[in-house]
């Protein structure tokens, strides 16, 4: 199958990212192309339609299997366990988040394959700038998510110096979407806070008032994945680009939802989390990634949770709410 014409397969796919990524990538590709694979299987009545295959990454014979299979030509590999969750479980963390990236560098390797895997802002750390961080600073992560996704970028980028493998990724902030829940992130609470809102005119959040954060919201991060999928490699100068949106508090969003629908009653409990927020940067530079692929954000804080609201007061809140938290777990 030619590059033109890929066969796609999307590990990860019932997670926060996978499923929105999934519906564009069948609508722009066709349903038959885009495999969605999972360790977990689709929910009764939910609204995904098209080929699913049980898949643990983990399992390296397993993927190729299916590579080799259904003529795979690119791999989206989402499959992972996020910040808050990976503190709890490390030796999990480590084994989902690198081991099963380094099962996909090697099949893409044997067998000449485009992939996309995403990194984080968690590989910053406390040492880099607070503010507008670069593209180009020092990585300390303190937290085993981002000790994992910036092993991930270093094993990205040498694979495709010595191999030759067109393997791209972007550091996501924290990602807002309506149609998954959320997935063991700490920066969870700006999906959650919708729910509850919408619920029980209440939400206690997991974070200081005053803790800004970068964020992105689902539909942008899509696009912004697809549009550095369809560049050409040679516009693109790092294999791991900064990505944004837009920053806010959860004062900030509060106060957006109280405007857009009624007054929240939020109070603040800060947990585990907040240490792992703190040592975040608070705005991300993404410049790099305007200057070589072209990416702007279409979404700021208002427009967020208009979406936000319109989309949760609809169907699709009274699906979601038959959805554990904790069960979606490989998510980003």
């Amino acid at each position: 199958m030619s590059k033109a014409n890929p066969v796609i397969l999307v590990t990860g796919a019932l997670g926060q990212l996978g499923t929105e990524l999934i519906k564009t990538l069948r609508a722009y590709h066709g349903t038959e192309r885009v495999i969605a694979a999972d360790v977990r299987t689709p929910q009764p009545g939910c609204d995904f339609e098209g080929p699913f295959l049980h898949l643990n990454v983990l399992d390296k014979e397993a993927l190729q299997d299916i590579v080799l299979g259904h003529g795979v030509t690119e791999i989206y590999h989402l499959a992972a366990l996020l910040s808050a969750r990976g503190e709890a479980e490390p030796l999990m963390a480590w084994n989902l988040n690198v081991d099963s990236l380094l099962n996909v560098l090697e099949v893409a390797r044997q067998f000449n394959l485009r992939v996309f895997w995403p990194s984080s802002i968690a590989v910053f750390g406390p040492n880099a700038p607070r503010y507008k961080c670069p593209q180009e600073t020092i990585l300390t992560p303190t937290t085993i998510y981002g000790i994992s996704k910036s092993t991930g970028e270093q094993l990205c980028q040498w694979y495709k110096i010595k191999y030759g493998v067109d393997v791209r990724s972007l550091r996501y902030p924290g990602l807002i979407s309506s149609s998954a829940a959320p997935g063991g992130g700490t920066t969870d609470y700006a999906v959650e806070i919708f729910h509850e809102v919408l619920k029980n005119g209440s939400y206690e959040c997991f974070l200081d008032a005053d803790t800004n954060l970068p964020m992105l919201y689902m539909d942008d991060a899509v696009r912004g994945t697809i549009q550095l999928m369809q560049t050409q490699k040679e516009q693109l100068r790092y294999v791991a680009y900064n990505i944004t949106g837009t920053s806010f508090t959860p004062k900030q969003l509060a106060g957006a939802i109280s405007q857009q629908f009624a007054p929240v009653n939020i109070t603040y409990a800060p947990d585990h989390r907040q240490r792992i927020a703190d040592s975040w940067p608070k705005s991300i530079d993404d410049r790099a990634a305007q200057e070589d692929w072209n990416w702007q954000p279409h979404f700021d804080l208002d427009a967020m949770t208009a979406e936000m609201l319109k989309n949760l007061k609809g169907d699709r809140f009274s699906q979601l709410e038959t959805e554990s938290y904790a069960d979606a777990i490989y998510s980003l």
